[in-house]
Parts: C-alpha cells; structure tokens; sequence
C-alpha cells in the first residue's frame, strides 16, 4: 500500500479518527484545526468562556452535553486504541428513561434479552394493553430486519402504538437519538438506532484491556471527565507522538489542484480528508468550484449539489446550580412542553463537575432562543423540586448550537465521501446507517482513512 501525505482539516471526533487511521497505516499526517480547541461540535469549552457559579468558583463546561450508548463499538475501541480506560472514563448506566415523575421505562442491569422483559413488566404508568402494544411493535420490526419504507416518519413507524408508549419512550428516545421530531424524523434511522442498542451484543473490552469493563448496547455511557479529556486531546497526543503535526488556530481556505498536488496553507499534499461541519465544508467547496480546472469543478459541483439539501437542528444547553442538590440518579427525562423544552437534565456533580450543577438539555428547541433559558430554569425548579426542598436553581452559563445537527428526515440524500480525486470528507452528515453521532463520526473517520488508496484519477465524464 502507497504511503502518502496526508492532511486532514478539522479536529473534531471525525477527523481525529481519519488521523489515527491514517497515522496507523503509515501515512505521514498533518492535522489543522481553525480553533484553539480539539473536538469539533463535542469540545470542552476554552477557559475564557467557562462561568462562573454563585459562590464565585469556576465550572468547567462543555458546548454540549454528549450522551454515548454501548452500542458505540467504534469509538470505544478507538478510545482503548488511544491507551483510554472506558470503565474509568465513563459512567455505565443501564438505560433508564423514567421521568420526574416516575413513568417511563427503566431496563435493570441483566444480561439481554431479560433485561427487556423486566423492564417492560415493570414499566410505570403503562397499562397492560400498553405494553402489550410495545411487544407487538417489536416483533413486527424485528421479523422485518428492523427495515421499512424510506419514506416513512417515525410518528408513521409508531401510529399502532398506544400513547403512553409513544410519549414515554418513543419521543424522547427520537428525540435524543435523531435530534429530530417523530413527525419528520426518518422511521429508517430510528430502527437502526433502536436494533443497535437494545439488540446487540455487549462490546467487549479490548484484549490487552487493564479494566475488564463490558456495555449492553441500551448501556448510557456519561463522560467522567471534560469531553476534552474524554478523547480529542489523548487523540492529539497520540499522533503527535507517532509523528504526526497537529495545528491548532489554522484556518483553511479550499485546498487548490496543482501540479498533481493539492496545495493547503502553503504545503503540497497527496490526498486531504475535509473533516469540517458540513456548513463550511460547502462555503468552502462553493467558494472555490468555479475557480477550479473543469474537471475538477465538475466533481465539486455532484458533492455540493448533494450538500445542499442538509437541513440542521439546534441544541441548547442550559447549565444551573443549586446548593446542595443531588437527583437520585445522574441522568433524568422531563416532561417537555412549548413552555417547558427541556427534555433531559443531568446532575454533573455526580460526574465530573462541582455538586449541585445540573445541565439541561433542550434538542431540537422550536422558536425563539429569547426566554429559552427563563423556561428552562422554571421548568427545572417546578419538575426537581422534591430534591431541591427551598433551594432553587441559577442560571450558570446557556450553550446554543444553532447547527448542531443535520435534520435526519426520510429519504435523506447524503453527500459522497468522495469529494473529488485526492479529496474526501467525513463527518457524522456522511454515515448514512446513523443520525448524528460521535460514533457516527469515528466510523466517517476511519472509512475516510480506509479510502484514501481508492480516491485517485479523475472521471473526465460529466
């Protein structure tokens, strides 16, 4: 196999994996990322943004607060591959999604599939007929390959399920999973999420693991520690010390052809992987497609007509803190409503920040971001009220993605990996079994990696 010189634009979760990959086969790798923080839309936060809590101390927050499942085999792997400890980076929780108000679904921590059954026989505040609705959906979907019409919704998947069901499992899984609405959000996607985590094997430690550590696929996996820790910076210095240049406040202009090199902030490189937010993927491909040889602009012009069509959602995250308060377990849903949009909280002092700060997390927020944060806190403090007795949250710091995620509706086109010869991409909008993952990112990354022997010579053809 050719040993090339590689660059990769963008150290997100997707372009750290194409780096490792790349690294890893033996290819000398340059890495550039535009801020002066590693991993993309799932990063720690710089110091000069971090707040400040009431008692006047700093926390250390991320832009977001990411969620793994153990069905996440890929990035688990590549975190052993880094020399991680999974067990001792993340909390292993069984997947529970009981409200505040106790309703909902909680699997006890059994080997699959009794983990299912006990949780269905003890699911509160569903009726019999309710969970007998569930058992049929999920034969039906099994028998069928967890496959169907690509034009479905998944409101359309779920129309023979009872309401309870729908609103205590059905929504705020789509929602958390596809950062979508069940009204829009693609059936297709939603199985696969749905075959991967509740019917797959545990992933198995790695071989020379120092932690015997094992997940379900249902399993929450939430970061001990900074999503910085978590992987981007053990990434980084995995590379750096296997020879590999990672820049950081390296902003990139389109890579241009020439002499039979593409040519990137003044270096000559045999292939560039584009591991950017697919919104400056396309400004930057849109911005040099007419300039570039006519071939080459015709290869440019297939993969942004393709990148068009993405449409994104947002994600808000709206830290608090409240002296004291402790929830009886670490992650917990909320009933959400247009006046109450938060769906998730998650008590960080029970992870890796100070006691008593809470993140909580609206996907997919509809309307104006204004009073978001006042809904927020009013919400919480109503819904946490008995474990917060006469104390009350405060606003900490609000954290918006305006386009966190693609809008993973039906029928989805997706850009190619392949760009044009010599020039891929990856990222989470580019793995088409997925919605928008960290997982689906990693495995973008690693394939990204696995082709760059394959993306040589130009199709003449229009």
């Amino acid at each position: 196999m050719k040993r090339w010189r590689v660059a990769i634009v963008g150290a997100g979760w997707s372009g750290l994996a194409a780096a490792v990959s790349a690294t890893n086969a033996g290819h000398q790798v340059t890495v550039f990322e535009a801020s002066r923080s590693l991993g993309g839309r799932a990063r720690c936060l710089p110091a000069s943004s971090q707040a400040l809590l009431p008692d006047g101390s700093a926390a250390v927050l991320d832009n977001g607060q990411h969620i793994l499942i153990g069905a996440y085999q890929e990035t688990l792997a590549l975190m052993y591959q880094l020399g991680l400890s999974p067990g001792k980076l993340l909390l292993r929780v069984p997947l529970n999604l009981r409200f505040d108000d106790g309703c909902g679904l909680r699997l006890p921590d059994w080997p699959r599939p009794w983990n299912m059954v006990a949780g269905l026989a003890l699911a509160s505040g569903w009726s019999l007929s309710d969970k007998w609705s569930l058992v049929k959906a999920l034969r039906a979907w099994r028998k069928r390959g967890f496959q169907c019409d690509a034009s479905a919704t998944v409101a359309d998947l779920c129309k023979d399920l009872h309401t309870a069901v729908v609103e205590d499992l059905i929504a705020p899984l789509c929602i958390s999973a596809l950062n979508t609405p069940p009204q829009v959000a693609s059936a297709q996607v939603f199985l696969t999420v749905l075959n991967d985590s509740l019917f797959t094997e545990p992933t198995a430690p790695a071989p020379d693991a120092t932690d015997p550590w094992t997940a379900a696929g249902s399993d929450l996996l939430l970061p001990r520690v900074d999503l910085g820790r978590l992987l981007p910076e053990a990434a980084a210095a995995w590379l750096q010390a296997r020879g590999a240049q990672v820049h950081l406040g390296q902003r990139c202009e389109a890579p241009q052809w020439s002499a039979g090199q593409w040519q990137l902030n003044g270096q000559g490189f045999d292939k560039v992987i584009w591991a950017t937010a697919p919104q400056h993927a396309l400004q930057v491909f849109s911005a040099y497609q007419p300039l570039a040889p006519h071939n080459l602009g015709l290869h440019l012009k297939r993969w942004l007509r393709q990148a068009r069509g993405l449409t994104y959602q947002s994600i808000a995250t709206v830290y608090a803190h409240a002296p004291g308060l402790v929830l009886p377990q670490a992650l917990m849903g909320l009933r959400s409503s247009p006046l109450a949009p938060a769906q998730v909280v998650i008590d960080r002092g029970q992870l890796d920040g100070p006691a008593g700060l809470m993140a909580l997390v609206v996907s997919a927020p509809q309307g104006s971001y204004e009073n978001l944060e006042d809904m927020v806190i009013a919400q919480a403090n109503k819904a946490l009220e008995p474990w917060l007795g006469t104390a009350r949250l405060s606003p900490v710091q609000t954290v918006v993605e305006k386009q966190a995620t693609f809008s993973c509706v039906p029928g989805l086109s997706r850009p190619q990996q392949r760009v044009a010869p010599g020039l891929l991409a990856c990222g989470d909008y580019l793995y088409a079994p997925y919605p928008a993952t960290l997982e689906g990112a990693v495995r973008s990354g690693i394939m990204a990696a696995l082709a760059l022997n394959e993306a040589e010579g130009f199709v003449w053809k229009e």
